[in-house]
């Protein structure tokens, strides 16, 4: 089991109607399956291929395995004006 750290921000944050969470998986999970699963739960309107991901600080891909403790936040796009 690993215990996941969660950072939202901008519409997610919003859409999530929280800025952070920790969540305890079960199972072994990618970000990917991670994004799916809330985005699920919370009715995230941006596809998983429209935003980032980083984990401990670092962008990182949507395929890499979280392991117990990871920081993991999802970064959508940044609009300018």
């Amino acid at each position: 089991m690993a215990q996941i750290h969660i950072q939202y921000f901008a519409q997610l944050k919003d859409q999530a109607n929280k800025l952070e969470e920790v969540l305890d998986l079960k199972t072994k999970t990618t970000a990917g399956e991670l994004y799916e699963t809330l985005s699920a739960q919370y009715g995230f309107s941006l596809k998983q291929n429209e935003i980032r991901v980083a984990i401990n600080d670092r962008f990182s891909k949507m395929d890499d395995v979280l392991l117990d403790d990871s920081k993991v936040v999802f970064i959508p796009p940044v609009s300018g004006g």
